[in-house]
């Protein structure tokens, strides 16, 4: 069981993380706005330098590795927007305290951030572990680009005892998953996941652990901490939950101050840098409200999986609020939001009835079906929205994935995937009776 979301103070007096992702700071390092009831948006691409020697401290300090705590919560020295700028960096500190890590660094997108989580910790000639059911581009990332670098990917249960064990090899650097799975919500059990891997350092020098790194988009910080479970680095899709409301793209990695520099400089190098006019709506309407949004969502998506559980045209309803759920009880567990209370999520997925072939064509025609005449519900293949958002993952978000594996790792052709939004419940079961009526 993880640890209970405490508050950090910082500079705001012990408050719940509720509050202090509403608040942040009274008074902030980065900018001090202590006028502004709303944090200020940052809009210069380059920063004023009062002489060479400030520019030269500048360069020398960013991305410095800092070992003194004191010189951590000191504000850099801005030069550049592609390096650092203060709205971004607000956004990374209330990103850290979500997930009770010590640093966080965004990226443009998602995949930005998952590519310089893995970037940062595996390199030419070595090894990633990952979980066999993943988002689709991340396989895409994994099977044609990371061979064309010659790191080497193994895709395993790690739901099978001993699968994980067996497939870590002496160059293997990274164990890469997502829990619950994208999009089929399968759980990976991060304590056990976190004591193979310790048995397996133990053995090793440090520059040659093993990190794990897990990808939080679907369960969000509300409902979920790796980091508390022993993970080395968490990765956000900020478009999805956090960012909450469909209008901004973002990523961010989450961990140590270790870690921290590396990341900084990957994104200097490479050039995924989250602008700040895509960080302020996330860091001033997202994460201010994230907790208020999920925990309406969650309600909602109950309600929703227990009317398709019990449809006839429905074969299965994989939700992990659901006590038919085959992880239910590792789910309890694992998936607590920032008081200790159960937090299943938003996220759900239910298959209709068939043969492979018929269920497909199935899937497919309900979806065409909610497209065109839905009101609550939206045929798009994004998540985590205050629209309740359909799509149908075997054709679309998962596609890169070849037919045959998909059906091998448990992503049925007749699988739906719903994001649920805020609307009334029974508005959503409203418009999915009629829906499936016609299928």
């Amino acid at each position: 069981m993880p640890k209970k979301a405490r508050a950090v103070r910082k500079n705001a007096g012990d408050y719940s993380i509720h509050s202090l992702l509403i608040h942040g700071r009274a008074r902030d390092e980065h900018w001090d706005y202590r006028h502004h009831v709303v944090p200020p948006l940052s809009s210069s691409s380059t920063y004023r330098l009062e002489g060479a020697s400030r520019g030269a401290r500048g360069f020398a300090e960013f991305a410095k590795e800092e070992h003194d705590p004191r010189k951590r919560r000191k504000a850099p020295i801005y030069i550049y927007d592609r390096l650092a700028e203060p709205t971004r960096d607000m956004l990374e500190e209330s990103l850290a305290i979500a997930e009770q890590g010590e640093a966080a660094v965004t990226f443009a997108t998602g995949m930005a951030a998952i590519a310089a989580a893995l970037g940062i910790c595996v390199f030419s000639g070595q090894h990633v572990v990952a979980h066999r059911v993943i988002y689709g581009s991340t396989y895409s990332l994994m099977t044609q680009w990371f061979p064309k670098y010659k790191i080497g990917t193994s895709f395993v249960d790690f739901t099978h005892a001993g699968a994980l064990e067996r497939a870590i090899h002496s160059n293997t650097r990274a164990v890469y998953l997502e829990t619950p799975a994208n999009p089929n919500l399968q759980l990976v059990d991060l304590a056990e996941v976190k004591r193979v891997v310790d048995a397996a350092n133990a053995k090793r020098k440090e520059r040659q652990r093993i990190r794990i790194i897990v990808d939080n988009t679907f369960a969000t910080p509300f409902c979920q901490r790796p980091l508390t479970f022993g993970a080395d680095l968490v990765v956000h899709s900020l478009t999805k939950n956090i960012c909450g409301f469909g209008t901004d793209m973002g990523g961010a990695v989450i961990g140590s101050y270790h870690d921290q520099s590396a990341l900084l400089s990957y994104r200097k190098d490479f050039g995924g840098v989250l602008s700040p006019k895509g960080a302020w709506p996330i860091l001033v309407h997202g994460v201010p409200t994230l907790s208020l949004r999920v925990r309406h969502q969650e309600r909602t998506a109950q309600e929703v999986a227990l009317f398709l559980e019990q449809h006839p045209k429905v074969e299965q309803v994989l939700y992990p609020g659901l006590p038919s759920f085959q992880q239910y009880e590792l789910a309890r567990r694992q998936m607590v939001d920032f008081d200790g209370n159960f937090a299943p999520g938003n996220m759900l997925y239910f298959i209709v009835k068939g043969s492979l072939a018929q269920a497909r064509h199935r899937a497919e025609k309900l979806i065409d079906r909610l497209a065109r005449g839905a009101y609550t519900i939206t045929l798009a293949v994004s998540l985590g929205q205050i629209r309740t958002l359909v799509e149908h993952p075997s054709s679309m978000t998962h596609s890169a994935v070849p037919l045959n594996r998909q059906i091998k790792e448990g992503i049925d052709p007749g699988g739906v995937r719903m994001s649920i939004g805020l609307e009334d419940p029974r508005d959503i079961i409203q418009d999915l009776r009629k829906a499936l009526a016609k299928v």
